[in-house]
C-alpha cells in the first residue's frame, strides 16, 4: 500500500522537475536571443554615432579642400589639372585630422567625359564603334538614344520604337538621362548594354565611365578619357599617345614631368595640326568630383561631392512630361495656403517665405562653388574593363 501511494507522488515530482527544466531551457533561449539583439542594437548605435563623428570630419575636409581649390582657381584663372599643385589640398592647407583619424582626398574630373546632353548621334555612334560594336548596330543605338532624349526627333535609321504598345507602356521623356538605369528602357540600346537576363554588362560600365549626365559645354582635354579622345577628338593612335605621354610625363616628355594644357594652342603643339579635332575640347574643369575618405580604426566614412563654378555645369532639369495647353478653367491666381500652410500644388508657404528671407540674407555669402551632387557612404563603382589593345 505504501509503495502504491508513493508512486503517484514520484510521478508528480518528476513531472514538476521536467516542467521546471523546460521553463529554464526556454528562459535560457530567450536570454540568449535578448543578449544577441541587445548586442546588435548597441553595435548599430555605436556605428551610427561613429559615422556622425566621422561625418563632421569629412565635411570639414571638404570645406578645406574647396578653399584650397578656390585659391588655385583665382591665381590660375581656372582649374586645369591636379598637376597645377592642388592634388593634395589638405597637405597644402596644413590640415590635420582630429584624434587618430586619417583623411584621404582624391579627384575625378567629371568633365573628362562626354556631356550626354550636348552629344549628338554621330559622336555616340563613333563611341560605340570604338568598343567594337558593328557600325549598323552602333548607328541604330545612337539614333534610338537620341530619340529618347530629344522631343520630335526624326529617326535616321531603320528603327521605329513603339514604347506605348509594350507589355508595360510608357512615354518617351524627351529629355536627357537622369540615371543610367534608363538605358534598360531604350530599344536597341539595351541590346548593347545588357545581357539576356537583364544584367548590365562591361559595355554599360564603359558607358558610365566615359559619359556624364551633367550638362557642360566641352570635355576637359587635360583629363579626357582615351575613348573620348577617339570618339569626339577623332585623334589617331599616335596623337592620343602623345597627349597621354604629355599629361603623365612619360615617353618623349619624361624629362619635363607631368604637364597640362593651358590652352588649345598648347595642345596643338603636342597633337600636331594634321587631323584631330582639338576644338571640341576645353582646357579647364567644368565639373569636379571630390572624393573624401575618413578612417578611424576600422570605421570609415565616404563623402563624394560634385562641384562647379558659375554656370559651367548643371544637372538635367527638364520635366519628363508632355507639354499640354492649359484649359480655360485653369486658375490664374496665386494659390493661397490652406490651414496646414500648404498651397494647392503641395508647396509649403511658410517654407517658401523662409527660403525667400534666407535668400535675401545670404546675398553677401559669395560661396565660390555650386554643389551639383553629394553622396555619403555610396558604393564604390567597379572599374571599367581596360580598352582593347590597338591592332
Amino acid at each position: 500500500m505504501r509503495a502504491a501511494c508513493s508512486l503517484p507522488r514520484r510521478l508528480s515530482r518528476a513531472s514538476v522537475l521536467v516542467i521546471v527544466m523546460i521553463t529554464l531551457l526556454f528562459a535560457a533561449f530567450a536570454l540568449v536571443a535578448f543578449i544577441e539583439k541587445a548586442g546588435n542594437d548597441l553595435l548599430v548605435e555605436h556605428r551610427e554615432m561613429q559615422a556622425r563623428r566621422l561625418r563632421m570630419e569629412g565635411y570639414s575636409a571638404l570645406e578645406v579642400t574647396l578653399a584650397t581649390l578656390e585659391d588655385f582657381r583665382q591665381v590660375l584663372n581656372g582649374l586645369h589639372s591636379p598637376a597645377e599643385g592642388w592634388g593634395d589640398p589638405l597637405a597644402f592647407a596644413g590640415y590635420t585630422p582630429s584624434e587618430d583619424r586619417t583623411v584621404e582626398v582624391t579627384f575625378d574630373d567629371e568633365s573628362s567625359k562626354l556631356s550626354l546632353p550636348n552629344t549628338n548621334a554621330q559622336v555616340l555612334a563613333r563611341l560605340f564603334e570604338v568598343w567594337q560594336v558593328p557600325k549598323p548596330e552602333a548607328e541604330s543605338a545612337a539614333d534610338a538614344l537620341m530619340g529618347w532624349m530629344k522631343r520630335d526627333h526624326v529617326y535616321t535609321t531603320a528603327i521605329s520604337p513603339n514604347y506605348d504598345h509594350g507589355s508595360v507602356p510608357y512615354e518617351v521623356p524627351g529629355r536627357s538621362l537622369r540615371t543610367f538605369d534608363e538605358l534598360a528602357a531604350i530599344e536597341k540600346v539595351r541590346d548593347i548594354f545588357y545581357t539576356d537576363d537583364g544584367r548590365a554588362n562591361d559595355l554599360w560600365r564603359r558607358f558610365v565611365d566615359n559619359v556624364s549626365l551633367l550638362n557642360f559645354a566641352k570635355p576637359n582635354l587635360n583629363a579626357a578619357k582615351p575613348d573620348v579622345l577617339l570618339a569626339l577628338g577623332q585623334f589617331d593612335l599616335s596623337q592620343q599617345q602623345n597627349i597621354t605621354d604629355y599629361l603623365s610625363g612619360e615617353g618623349m616628355f619624361q624629362s619635363s614631368g607631368p604637364g597640362y594644357f593651358k590652352s588649345l594652342n598648347d595642345a596643338q603643339t603636342v597633337t600636331g595640326s594634321a587631323g584631330g579635332n582639338s576644338g571640341a575640347f576645353a582646357t579647364t574643369i567644368s565639373a569636379l568630383r571630390v572624393n573624401i575618405l575618413v578612417r578611424e580604426g576600422r570605421s570609415e566614412f565616404r563623402l563624394a561631392a560634385v562641384v562647379t563654378t558659375g554656370n559651367a555645369a548643371s544637372p538635367v532639369q527638364t520635366t519628363a512630361t508632355s507639354t499640354r495647353p492649359k484649359t480655360s478653367s485653369s486658375p490664374t491666381t496665386t494659390p493661397t495656403p490652406n490651414a496646414a500652410g500648404t498651397t494647392a500644388n503641395g508647396a509649403n508657404a511658410a517654407g517658401n517665405a523662409t527660403g525667400t528671407a534666407a535668400g535675401a540674407n545670404s546675398k553677401n555669402l559669395n560661396y565660390p562653388f555650386t554643389l551639383l551632387e553629394i553622396k555619403e557612404n555610396d558604393e564604390i563603382p567597379p572599374l571599367p574593363p581596360p580598352p582593347p589593345a590597338p591592332n
